[in-house]
């Protein structure tokens, strides 16, 4: 069975067949051909995968993300980060990599984030001498922080087919977040300081209280989604619908940036990305389920075991294995195919499943950003007008910096873990 799963996954892949397709194909062939169970039990599979309340949270997350990116919530974020960091040489960078950290803490989207920040950093950036390239390739790799900053639907993904909790998934991602972010911002100043990049950002008093004054509704939504989490005051699935009433009060009454015609474009859209995500997930759920009922976790526990007998050898394998993972396949289909699979692996190495999700998600995250199939790098495209090849090329110094915070949260797990164990020990 268990190279008849394998053969059938990787030829159907080939052939670019849709990730759900394949999962179906492939459990209801293994059950047809290598089980007495009947095939009435595959329907009952992905009903019961999608009998969960944490996936109402995800349609909720991509609706109000999709809001905000329609709206003009990032905009004013922008107008903020120029406001705290845009007079120090290479400020206008870095007010880039804020904003893109502060949007994708709201909506959890990396596309979204490179969308919503790129449309008006990419221009300005290059409009004040920062170079094309160093400006294109900045906001898509710091825009792939929307999965890593919470609350983030990758990490939802996760817990769901891991069985650990979202809330300490969501605690976890702050401090990687904030590494990278960091690493990028240092980065750009370096280069600020090699090509002389200087500011000309300058703001009276009156008009700075202007900005945070009425920036103050978009930055106030992390507050109120995480804050309402850990204080316990709604679960994952509530914060989602409450980012989503709240995107529309701002957008509609205060920012009064969104209509009637802007909201049913913003609703086609959600609907149709929701239901082919869950489509997937629920697909996903049924080949898990097949996967467990056979052992093949223990099975790869064992041979895993067998042949790495260091903890940290096994981890530098799995993140290598997960780079070349994430340029052919889409994050959905890495978390919810992989993770069950290491399972076993990751408990017999006592390997923190929080940790390793972190180290999942970092992974993956390349994947929208590796040439040639990366998302990030088809918004970006078009954003900018430029060519795939030109886009890859502007990405790939940032692709290296990242690889460095990759080994730093690999070998220094807590940082990961270290607000999960304070704070929902």
């Amino acid at each position: 069975m268990f190279t008849f799963i394998a053969v059938l996954f990787v030829v159907l892949l080939l052939l670019s067949t849709p990730i759900a397709i394949i999962l179906l194909a492939v459990t209801g062939g293994a059950l047809h051909f290598f089980s007495h169970i009947p095939l009435q039990a595959l329907p009952q599979q992905l009903f019961s995968g999608m009998d969960n309340f944490i996936l109402l949270a995800i349609p909720f997350f991509i609706l109000a993300g999709n809001i905000m990116a329609a709206g003009s919530i990032s905009k004013h974020l922008v107008e903020t980060m120029r406001l705290v960091v845009g007079r120090i040489p290479g400020g206008m960078a870095v007010a880039a990599i804020l904003a893109c950290l502060f949007f994708a803490a709201i909506s959890g989207s990396s596309p979204a984030t490179v969308i919503a920040i790129g449309s008006i950093m990419i221009p300005a950036l290059i409009k004040h001498g920062y170079g094309e390239n160093f400006s294109t390739g900045l906001i898509t790799s710091a825009g792939s922080l929307g999965i890593l900053v919470p609350p983030s639907i990758p990490m939802i993904l996760y817990a769901l087919v891991m069985n650990v909790s979202v809330g300490k998934m969501f605690l976890a991602g702050i401090m990687p977040g904030i590494l990278i972010g960091g690493i990028l911002v240092f980065y750009s100043l370096v280069m600020a300081q090699k090509h002389h990049w200087k500011s000309t950002e300058s703001y009276t008093w009156k008009e700075a209280f202007q900005v945070i004054k009425t920036s103050s509704w978009g930055i106030a939504m992390p507050v109120i989604v995480l804050g309402g989490i850990y204080a316990g005051l709604f679960t994952p699935t509530e914060a989602a619908a409450v980012s989503v009433v709240y995107a529309l009060l701002v957008e509609f009454f205060i920012y009064k940036d969104m209509n009637l015609e802007k909201l049913n474009r913003v609703l086609k859209e959600s609907v149709i990305l929701s239901s082919a995500l869950l489509f997937i997930i629920s697909c996903a759920m049924a080949f898990i389920w097949l996967l467990t009922r056979e052992q093949l976790p223990v099975a790869a526990a064992d041979f895993l075991t067998t042949h790495i007998h260091n903890k940290y050898l096994f981890l530098l394998l799995i993140n290598i294995f997960l780079l070349l993972v994430g340029a052919v396949m889409d994050i959905v289909s890495a978390i919810v195919v992989i993770s069950p699979i290491l399972l076993v692996a990751l408990e017999k190495f006592e390997i923190d499943l929080i940790h390793y999700g972190i180290i999942m998600i970092v992974n993956v995250e390349f994947g929208f950003l590796t040439f040639p199939f990366g998302l990030n790098l088809f918004v970006a495209m078009g954003i900018t007008g430029k060519s795939l090849t030109q886009i890859g090329k502007a990405v790939l110094p940032f692709l290296i910096l990242m690889l460095l915070g990759l080994f730093i949260l690999t070998y220094i797990p807590v940082i990961s873990t270290f607000l999960p164990d304070l704070l929902m020990s």
